[in-house]
């Protein structure tokens, strides 16, 4: 099968067959497929449950479709300083299947890997298709029964405690000794990421933190930004304001799109935006150059503007920023970039680099949740053995992936949460 094809499944088990088995996973995304598959190769029949017609519809579309996998920090307590403090709770699971343990699942099932900037870690043909099969072959050498379209209406176990009852929307009900919860956050609805698993979870005990949606693009109120859409700055810093007060300082790639900025920095920043928004109006200043000071910068320009001397002052700037800032800074500097390089006036020369140095933009917002990469929110981490992923509140009841209140940042992280709380679900189940 090639291209789009591989992703069209039919999975149409029928239920009637079987009512009973050993494991039940509701939820057929990253972490989900892990725990199946990981769950049916020690042997226990596992029917894995998914409301959308395919699996991994919101795998398919991370990283803009490339799949950011994991990320390369192979140490296992560097790696967990990056979950925001809860570094004491994921330690026992990561323990048990780390970054090298991902890389070697995927690479050993041919899966070549490549790593971009910090430490990110993509398939080497940008596909996340390629994810999406070796998981699907892994279902299918395991035995694990998979029923699309089906989404879940209730969760509930039986008074005895013995099995689980779950009841799915075409009005068939099977029963299992162990559950696996993996149907994520509210984040990207689209892809079936709705919140349903957090009021079954509320019904069966648990505490769950209200989902607060994070790593979100941001709106801008600024319009000449548009003429920008598409363009990526590597290598900038970014400092907010909270009504003209600086707040944080932020290094980093941004890209800019027709409604405003997206990208690893400005998506790790946005819930802390958000939170700004609150309280008044923010805005974010860019640097352009944050590895030289002014004097350094204003050096550099009077260099370039000396050797291209008879060129027009708008194709000297080309050489030195990205040609599509070029027209936008001259704007706002108030200069005219038909003007030779040889007559540039001094007072123009420090226009130019101060503009450089602090391009202003004004935030409108952030987007809506359907634009959200994931949210932070879920099942509270204490309520959860980590050891196992087994409910401490509700036997033989399992939690992964997104339904966990785990804050992380973008950069691959998230896909090695699923990774990881599905594999040592599976192992446990």
């Amino acid at each position: 099968m090639n291209g789009e094809s591989k992703i069209k499944i039919n999975m149409k088990a029928p239920l009637k067959e079987r009512k009973f088995w050993d494991v039940i996973v509701i939820g057929g995304g990253a972490s989900g497929m892990m725990a199946a598959g990981t769950a049916a190769k020690r042997g226990k029949s596992v029917l894995l449950l998914e409301k959308n017609s395919t699996l991994g519809k919101k795998l398919l579309i991370t990283g803009g479709g490339r799949c950011n996998v994991t990320n390369n920090k192979k140490d296992t307590r560097t790696l967990l300083s990056e979950y925001k403090g809860n570094d004491k709770f994921l330690f026992s699971a990561f323990s048990k299947f780390s970054v090298e343990d991902t890389l070697n699942f995927f690479n050993s099932r041919g899966v070549k890997t490549k790593e971009e900037n910090e430490g990110r870690i993509f398939p080497a043909s940008n596909k996340a298709e390629d994810i999406f099969n070796v998981l699907y072959k892994y279902l299918g050498e395991s035995n694990v029964t998979i029923q699309s379209d089906s989404p879940v209406v209730s969760v509930t176990k039986e008074k005895e405690g013995e099995y689980f009852v779950v009841k799915v929307k075409k009005g068939e009900t099977v029963f299992a000794k162990a559950c696996v919860i993996a149907t994520g956050g509210v984040a990207r609805p689209e892809t079936g990421s709705t919140g349903e698993g957090f009021t079954w979870l509320e019904k069966l005990g648990h505490t769950v933190i209200a989902p607060d949606l994070a790593l979100i693009p941001i709106a801008l109120k600024d319009k000449w930004p548009k003429k920008l859409s598409g363009l990526t700055l590597p290598d900038i810093k970014i400092t907010t304001f909270l009504d003209d007060i600086k707040q944080e300082v932020h290094k980093g790639k941004i890209l800019f799109t027709h409604v405003g900025l997206t990208g690893p920095t400005i998506l790790n920043m946005s819930r802390d935006i958000g939170e700004l928004l609150k309280y008044g109006s923010v805005k974010m200043e860019i640097d352009l150059f944050p590895h030289l000071d002014h004097g350094a910068l204003r050096a550099q320009l009077q260099r370039l503007l000396v050797e291209q001397s008879n060129k027009k002052l708008k194709n000297v700037l080309s050489i030195l920023i990205p040609g599509s800032v070029v027209g936008p800074l001259l704007e706002l500097a108030s200069i005219d970039g038909e003007t030779f390089a040889h007559s540039v006036k001094t007072e123009d020369r420090k226009k130019l680099v101060d503009q450089m140095k602090s391009i202003f933009l004004s935030v409108k917002g952030l987007l809506s949740e359907d634009k959200a990469v994931v949210s932070s929110g879920g099942v509270e981490l204490k309520e959860v053995n980590f050891k196992t992923m087994e409910s401490r509140v509700v036997p033989q009841l399992y939690l992964i992936g997104d339904v966990l209140n785990v804050d992380r940042p973008s950069g691959g992280y998230s896909l090695q949460l699923c990774w990881t709380t599905g594999f040592v679900a599976g192992s446990n189940c």
